[in-house]
């Protein structure tokens, strides 16, 4: 572990057009200056299958940071009201 540099999980947030949830949860990412790579399952349904797939829910927004799957908005909050949003945003979990 000589690299000084820590790479940053990426965030996937699975969304559709219509959806307040997806909204609300990229708000509050950006509020932590974070981004993330959106995919629009209303737009694609080989990206929701491969969504229900790996989640076993049909709702969006569902999230990943990195391999974790973090949940919906809620879930996502409450990971943060929690404390532990902000270490595997920053990927100091593993």
């Amino acid at each position: 572990m000589s690299d000084n540099a820590t790479t940053t999980p990426q965030v996937v947030i699975y969304t559709t057009a219509i959806c307040p949830y997806c909204v609300a949860a990229k708000n509050f990412l950006k509020s932590k200056g974070h981004g993330w790579t959106e995919v629009r399952i209303d737009l694609d349904p080989a990206e929701r299958e491969k969504m229900m797939a790996l989640t076993r829910r049909t709702s969006v927004p569902q999230i990943f940071v990195g391999d974790t799957h973090v949940g919906g908005y809620d879930d996502m909050i409450a990971l943060h009201r929690a404390g532990g949003l902000d270490p595997l945003l920053a990927g100091s979990v593993a």
